[in-house]
Parts: structure tokens; C-alpha cells; sequence
């Protein structure tokens, strides 16, 4: 039974086991790229395996809550930018977030060699100029400048990151470790 898994892993309590018949629906990973001088990259090829089978080619790339930015498939996009059509305008508070959110999200498409251009206003945001970090945000593809990413986890001690995972899966939810 088990020559048919392609993979098993164990996670924290549970096993996963994922064949070539499942995709997963989202992303997992975290993977060094390089800007090239016009603010091109690859996406790696740890990600490429990772989205639909009919390929996609065209990406959503907007400003992240940190200073990084986060690339959606049309599939990921999509349901945030109809839930975001649905909130009130009428509320002052609606329409900053709109306006902050929606700020810089640009349509981008793979060129024939399969790179991503990234909008000057967005590497300028998000401080990116050559070396980068793409790192899995479940439904969305964070794109981190490398130090100000290794900065970030420099700072974080596992006791934080542990009273951090406490408050935001404590609850109803039960999770195993």
C-alpha cells in the first residue's frame, strides 16, 4: 500500500501523505531568488510544482502587511478582491483600507523565459534590489528582501514564537504538537 505514496510526511503530530494525484491548495516552502536589472526573476522551480497543472503564467503581485510583497495566482486573488468589492464604501475606514491594500497591485506575466517583472513602485516598497527570499504565505507567495527577512527571524526567540502560536491557535481549535 505505502509504494504508492510518493511522499510521507510527518508534521507535528500528523502524518501528510501526498501522491501525484493530489495537489495541494496551497503553497509550502521557501526558496533564495535573484533580481536581475530590471527587476526580473525566476520562480523556483519548488513553486512551479506547486501550481495547477494547466500552469499559470500570469500573477497578481501586490504590497504585503510587512514591507515584502505577496504574488497570488489569479485563483488566490480572486475571492480577495470580491470579498474587498464587497465592503461598504460608505465607511471611512473601508476605503482606506481599499485604497492602501489595492495600492500597487499589478497584473504581471511570465516572458517567454519564464521570468516575473516586478513594478519599480513595489521593489521600491518593499526595499527588494537583488537578492531575494520567496517564502510560502499558505495562499500567496511572500517575496522578501533576503537580509530584512533573516533580520526578522534574527529578532524573533522561539519563546515568542511560541506565546505567539499559543494566542493565535488557542481557542476552539485543538492543535497537536
Amino acid at each position: 500500500m505505502l509504494g504508492k505514496w510518493e511522499k510521507v510526511l510527518f508534521c507535528g503530530g500528523y502524518w501528510i501523505f501526498l501522491t501525484n494525484k493530489y495537489k495541494m491548495s496551497g503553497f509550502i516552502g521557501e526558496y533564495e531568488a535573484t533580481l536581475d536589472a530590471k527587476g526580473r526573476f525566476l520562480l523556483p522551480a519548488g513553486f512551479k510544482k506547486q501550481l495547477p497543472e494547466s500552469g499559470v503564467d500570469v500573477f497578481v503581485v501586490n504590497r504585503g502587511f510587512e514591507k515584502c510583497l505577496s504574488l497570488y495566482t489569479p485563483g488566490s486573488w480572486e475571492p480577495v478582491f470580491s470579498e474587498i468589492g464587497k465592503l461598504n464604501d460608505f465607511d471611512p475606514k473601508v476605503r482606506q483600507f481599499k485604497r492602501y491594500f489595492l495600492n500597487g497591485a499589478t497584473q504581471v506575466n511570465a516572458d517567454s523565459a519564464g521570468r516575473l517583472l516586478l513594478p519599480k513602485n513595489l521593489m521600491e516598497y518593499a526595499g527588494l534590489e537583488k537578492d531575494i527570499v520567496l517564502v510560502s504565505a499558505i495562499d500567496k507567495i511572500e517575496i522578501w528582501d533576503k537580509t530584512k527577512y533573516q533580520q526578522f527571524f534574527e529578532t524573533f526567540s522561539p519563546e515568542a514564537f511560541s506565546d505567539l502560536a499559543k494566542e493565535v491557535m488557542a481557542g476552539d481549535k485543538i492543535i497537536k504538537q
